[in-house]
C-alpha cells in the first residue's frame, strides 16, 4: 500500500533507466488553456529532466524541455539550468503539493516542431500552482506508481505582467508519482485523466505490451473512488499521422476524447533512439452527453 513517505524520493535501483518522476496536469474548464509540469530523476545517468508546457487556444505552444539538469541535492526537488529554475514543495503528504517555475520557454507556432527543431522565440514565464488531493490515491497494481485526482489553483505569467492565466477558484487536475525502470523507447501506451461537468473524474492507462493486458483505471463519482482494470481504447489517427479522436471505456464510463491543444516532447535515449510523447489538452464527451476536459497522452516509441 502507498505510504505517506512514498511522496518523497526513493533509493534508486541499479538499472541505467531507473527513474523517479512527479507529474502535474491541469486544463481550464473552458479548454482555452492548459499546463503540465514534470520532474524526472535519472540518478544512474546523473541527470534530471524538467518539462513545462503551456498551451493556449490560438497561441503558440510554450515549451520547456531540459534533459541535462544536475540532480537536486539529497531530499530536495529544486533544479536549476540555463534560464530555468523549478521547485516542488510537499506541504502535506497525499494532501497538497506546490509547483513553482521561473524561466524561458520556446514559443512554437506549430506544436509538432517540438519533435523537430524546437526553434522559436524565447518567452519568459513563471508560475505558482497548488495541487490539493480531491480523492484517495490510486495505486497501480504490481508497480510503484500512484495517481491522485486533485483540485488546482494558481497563476502563470507569460512575458509582460499583463499576460496572465489565473485559476482563482480550484478546478480539477491530476498528479502522479512513480519510481522504477522506465524505458520510454520500448512500447507504446495511452494515458488519460479528466473530469466531467457533474464532478465525475476519471483516470486510466494502457501500455501495449505483447502478451500482457494491463489497464489500471478508476472513476470518482459522489466522492467515491471506484477502481478496477478496464480501459478499452480505440485511437484514430489524424491527417498528420498523430493520434486524434479517441474512444474509451473507463470502468464502464464511455467517453470520446478530442485533442484541442497539443504539447508533446521528444525523448532521446542514451543509445540514440528517439521517442515521442504526444500529449494534448482535450475535451471529453460522455455517452450520456456530459462534457469535460483533461489530458490525453500517447507514448510513441521508435518503430
Amino acid at each position: 500500500m502507498v505510504d505517506l513517505s512514498d511522496e518523497l524520493r526513493h533509493a534508486p535501483g541499479d538499472d541505467q533507466l531507473w527513474n523517479e518522476s512527479w507529474y502535474f496536469d491541469v486544463v481550464a474548464p473552458d479548454a482555452s488553456w492548459g499546463l503540465y509540469a514534470r520532474l524526472g530523476l535519472y540518478p544512474n545517468l546523473a541527470t534530471a529532466w524538467w518539462w513545462t508546457a503551456v498551451v493556449r487556444r490560438g497561441e503558440p505552444l510554450l515549451l520547456v524541455r531540459d534533459h541535462s539538469l544536475a540532480l537536486p541535492r539529497r531530499g530536495s526537488f529544486e533544479v536549476r539550468g540555463d534560464g530555468l529554475w523549478a521547485d516542488l514543495t510537499c506541504h502535506g503528504p497525499m494532501q497538497r503539493w506546490q509547483v513553482n517555475f521561473e524561466g524561458f520557454a520556446v514559443a512554437l507556432d506549430d506544436p509538432i516542431d517540438a519533435y523537430r527543431s524546437e526553434h522559436g522565440d524565447r518567452v519568459p514565464i513563471d508560475f505558482e500552482f497548488e495541487w490539493e488531493s480531491a480523492a484517495p490515491p490510486f495505486e497501480y497494481p504490481g508497480v510503484s506508481r500512484y495517481e491522485v485526482s486533485c483540485d488546482v489553483h494558481g497563476e502563470v505569467q507569460i512575458g509582460s505582467s499583463a499576460d496572465r492565466l489565473t485559476l482563482d477558484d480550484p478546478v480539477p487536475g491530476q498528479r502522479d508519482h512513480s519510481w522504477g525502470v522506465r524505458d520510454w523507447w520500448d512500447f507504446p501506451w495511452v494515458w488519460t485523466a479528466g473530469s466531467l461537468s457533474d464532478g465525475t473524474r476519471f483516470h486510466a492507462s494502457r501500455p501495449e505490451i505483447a502478451g500482457v493486458r494491463y489497464e489500471p483505471a478508476y472513476v470518482v463519482d459522489n466522492g467515491e473512488l471506484r477502481s478496477g482494470l478496464q480501459f478499452d481504447v480505440n485511437v484514430a489517427t489524424g491527417a498528420d499521422g498523430f493520434p486524434s479522436t479517441t474512444t474509451m471505456r473507463v470502468n464502464g464510463l464511455d467517453v470520446v476524447a478530442t485533442p484541442e491543444l497539443v504539447a508533446g516532447v521528444a525523448m532521446h535515449a542514451p543509445d540514440g533512439r528517439v521517442g515521442l510523447l504526444h500529449r494534448a489538452a482535450s475535451t471529453f464527451v460522455a455517452s450520456d452527453g456530459r462534457t469535460g476536459v483533461g489530458w490525453m497522452e500517447y507514448n510513441l516509441p521508435p518503430t
